[in-house]
């Protein structure tokens, strides 16, 4: 039998005034992980999920992580740790989130002050962290209150994981989870992660893959100082020539990488795994839009989303060392340093992408004859992530979205990286799904940053949904 869900659905839309002034209050604390002067901001945001949560009748504990590595006189902020129901008979479903945001001022270009939640006619909700991920992350808590005042039992234990430091490398976070894993996560059967986004604006989607990222940094050094090109001209061999050229031969107009054994570790497709494309709700108009232009590499959808999502991508992203002002200036830089990365995907291992990384471009750098000095080093690295979308976390999920929103999720990966959501799967051996909230245009890390009201209090109904629905999902 299906979960019955009136009663909460109709409890979140009388409530949804209350849910929305509990986002403006969310947004109104300034909580930027990245500056050092707005961490009693972010501790402050911990303190007010606390005291929410702590409301609502969970237990919460917030969890120290010790000094910010690079500034070993700043704390770090506290996860919320957090467990609402204790229910031997049920399921325990493991959610995580982050309450940090990016940085934003009125100045940088935003219509409206970014701390301020700003509501539009069409009911757009302006305000940083409202779709990144302060309103999913809300949309736990107003589940859970709207269950308690429609005196509808709460259908799994709930574990809650907020962290403050997922704009900023989620430091400390990895050794908590890990730490974790089997006492306070002991319980956790699957896990659910609302940080991510539709693909488009219309039709929800569940998110089963994740690409890494390999980002490496070639530098190239000759001179014992910047030159001037009138003097020095003709007589030194230039380091950024050179740099030019290896980096011209990583990879072709086309999107083609040129290292040689990259592709070859890339996992075949599966004839099951092709057909999650067919029905997906994508146009290649909406990629033009937000590309504006039509320089697409493919004229279609399939070949197109696959290229995002499941084969890797080798993407040049800029030369320290060089002159990039405006104007004319005729120097010679005397060491140069390229920047590129590498979007990794199933089967590929860190190791063995790195050698061949290094190796070809030693290769590519020898041919050139040169006389100047070479290093390639990886800055950081991150592994992919792909979950079964047949296990039944995901099989719930896809019955709630079709309950709340009336049709079929697209089944979605995503060519950026998540990375705690491997450390859960590693960590606790569990499934994780990612249920986003938000949709493509939100802008996330944008000026302008919203979040629909429709999506927000849709949102909450999926949320518990989802919690019904994977309350009583089969074990495949």
């Amino acid at each position: 039998m299906a979960p019955q869900l009136d009663g909460f659905f109709q409890q979140v839309d009388g409530l949804s005034d209350h849910f929305i002034d509990r986002l403006r209050k969310a947004v109104a604390i300034p909580s930027v992980s990245s500056d050092a002067a707005r961490r009693p901001d972010v501790v402050r945001m911990a303190h007010f999920l606390s005291d929410e949560l702590t409301a609502l009748g969970a237990q919460v504990e917030l969890r120290p992580l010790g000094k910010q590595p690079d500034k070993p006189d700043l704390d770090l902020p506290p996860v919320v740790l957090a467990r609402y129901g204790n229910d031997k008979g049920k399921r325990t479903i493991l959610v995580y989130g982050h309450y940090d945001v990016q940085p934003a001022e009125k100045t940088d270009g935003w219509a409206t002050e970014p701390f301020e939640l700003t509501v539009d006619g069409q009911g757009r909700m302006f305000g940083r962290g409202s779709t990144d991920d302060k309103g999913p992350v809300l949309g736990w808590l107003n589940a859970i209150e709207a269950h308690k005042k429609a005196g509808v039992d709460f259908p799994v234990n709930l574990l809650m994981c907020f962290e403050g430091m997922e704009e900023y490398g989620s430091e400390g976070l990895d050794a908590l989870i890990e730490q974790e894993a089997q006492r306070f996560f002991a319980d956790a059967e699957a896990v659910c992660i609302s940080d991510n986004y539709w693909l488009g604006t219309e039709k929800p989607c569940l998110t089963y893959g994740l690409r890494g990222c390999n980002y490496y940094s070639v530098e190239i050094s000759g001179p014992g100082q910047d030159l001037h090109s009138g003097v020095f001209g003709g007589t030194a061999q230039e380091p950024m020539t050179d740099l030019v050229r290896v980096l011209a031969s990583l990879v072709d107009t086309n999107g083609k990488i040129l290292i040689p054994g990259i592709n070859e570790q890339v996992a075949p497709v599966t004839p099951e795994e092709e057909s999650l494309y067919d029905d997906i709700s994508f146009t290649m108009e909406t990629l033009h839009d937000a590309l504006g232009s039509k320089t697409t590499i493919f004229e279609d959808k399939k070949p197109t989303l696959m290229a995002r999502w499941r084969y890797p991508s080798l993407s040049i992203h800029g030369v320290e060392g060089a002159f990039s002002a405006p104007g004319a200036k005729t120097v010679i830089p005397a060491k140069v340093i390229g920047k590129f990365s590498i979007r990794t995907v199933p089967n590929m291992e860190i190791d063995k992408t790195n050698e061949l990384v290094y190796q070809y471009v030693q290769e590519q750098f020898a041919k050139l004859g040169s006389k100047n000095t070479l290093k390639v080093y990886a800055q950081h690295t991150g592994k992919w992530w792909v979950a079964s979308p047949h296990h039944w976390n995901f099989t719930a999920a896809a019955k709630a979205v079709e309950r709340v929103w009336g049709v079929k999720p697209d089944f979605t990966r995503e060519g950026g990286s998540i990375p705690v959501t491997l450390t859960f799967e590693q960590a606790t051996g569990k499934n994780v799904l990612l249920l986003p909230m938000g949709s493509s245009t939100d802008g996330a890390h944008s000026i302008n940053e919203k979040l629909d009201k429709r999506n927000y209090i849709e949102g909450i109904k999926l949320l518990g949904a989802y919690l019904h629905y994977v309350a009583e999902e089969p074990k495949q």
